[in-house]
């Protein structure tokens, strides 16, 4: 059993080999001219870029098994306030973020206040703000197992909604149709050539999935993580999870856009093998040389990626010669190296920055929190 406080490097490794990698697949220098690998799968399918976000979300499972022991001394209406605070800002961050820089010229170059009505209302952010705060409130008040069986119900039942609403089409699906009648098209994601957002309402509920199972792990590996026989159970699971995935994607296909529960299955089966080889390579090898670089993405989640985030935006406001400073940098700089590698080394080089500033923030003893 782990001691209350204790850090488990394994997690911290794994939290920001995520941020990194999500810092990469966000920002290439060139969509156009971006590495297979690192883009998402058109529809059905999967490709290793795939797996960032659900990472993402599991490793917010992960830290959850940590505070919820802290829980235990706090009385219910301030565990719900903390959860429901903590929601909350996430979710109007990720929404700021879209909204930002809040300003636009207009038709007769007037700046003006951007309007709510083209904003985009969901998103990252959202997404596991959403799937945080239910994960969380089920885990307080129905604890592990009960929280483990309504996810699996959940899951179990998706697909008969998506199709008792729908089909599994880009146009005809059951998330778009949800979302418009909610939200309206101009409030949804526009970069899939109509109006459709891959972090939609409906799909948010199977990836609370990926939060439980987060959190199971964690609890899982504080309890046992450390141990050979632990180890040996972590990968089994992962692996089978990994099998279940494949065997039902015979007939409910994994898809990130629409989070399908095969691709719930899919990625923690991933995670866990993923996690696995972390710690026996961590813990059991001590081979810690290294560690360090992703600790720094780690340890502030959050801010670094808002900064990655809200950073691209303003290299595209700033003109350089007639162009955004983003592309300028893209053209004048990077493409030398080749299309393809120059638009990867961009991104390498953005995330080396993003990481920069967290070493300036870890050293400084500068930790934002949520």
């Amino acid at each position: 059993m782990s001691l209350p406080g204790q850090r488990f490097l394994a997690l911290d490794v794994f939290r920001g080999m995520t941020i990194c990698l999500m810092i990469i697949v966000n920002t290439p220098g060139n969509e156009a001219t971006t590495y297979a690998p690192l883009l998402h799968a058109s529809w059905h399918g999967f490709t290793p870029t795939d797996l960032v976000f659900p990472s993402f979300m599991f490793a917010v499972g992960n830290a959850l098994s940590f505070v919820m022991r802290k829980w235990e001394f706090m009385s219910t209406s301030k565990v719900v306030g903390k959860i429901l605070k903590r929601s909350a800002l996430i979710f109007l961050l990720g929404f700021l973020m879209y909204w930002f820089p809040f300003f636009k010229y207009n038709e007769q170059h007037q700046l003006v206040l951007s309007p709510f009505s083209e904003t985009r209302v969901f998103g990252v952010l959202q997404r596991i703000a959403i799937a945080y705060m239910l994960a969380a409130l089920m885990l307080y008040f129905f604890k592990t197992r009960a929280t483990v069986i309504i996810t699996a119900i959940i899951l179990l039942l998706y697909k008969p909604v998506l199709m008792m609403f729908g089909d599994l089409t880009l146009t005809g699906n059951a998330v778009l149709k949800l979302d418009t009648w909610l939200l309206g098209v101009k409030h949804l994601y526009m970069g899939e050539g109509l109006p459709f957002d891959p972090e939609g309402l409906l799909s948010t509920l199977p990836s609370i999935g990926n939060v439980v199972a987060g959190f199971v792990a964690g609890k899982y590996i504080q309890e046992r993580g450390k141990t050979y026989e632990g180890l040996a159970k972590l990968m089994i699971a992962g692996f089978g999870l990994f099998i279940v995935a494949y065997w039902w994607n015979l007939g409910f296909p994994i898809n990130k856009k629409l989070w399908t529960s095969t691709f719930v299955l899919h990625t923690v089966g991933l995670d866990c093998m993923i996690l696995a080889c972390i710690i026996y390579v961590v813990d059991f090898l001590g081979r810690t040389k290294g560690t360090y670089f992703f600790q720094v993405f780690g340890k502030n989640p959050l801010f670094i990626y808002l900064l990655s985030e809200i950073g691209v935006i303003i290299l595209w406001m700033i003109p350089v010669n007639g162009v955004p400073l983003f592309q300028w940098l893209y053209k004048n700089i990077f493409e030398y190296a080749g299309a393809y590698f120059g638009s990867f080394l961009f991104a390498v080089s953005w995330m080396l920055f993003c990481w920069l500033v967290g070493l300036i923030l870890d050293k400084r003893k500068i930790y934002v929190r949520v």
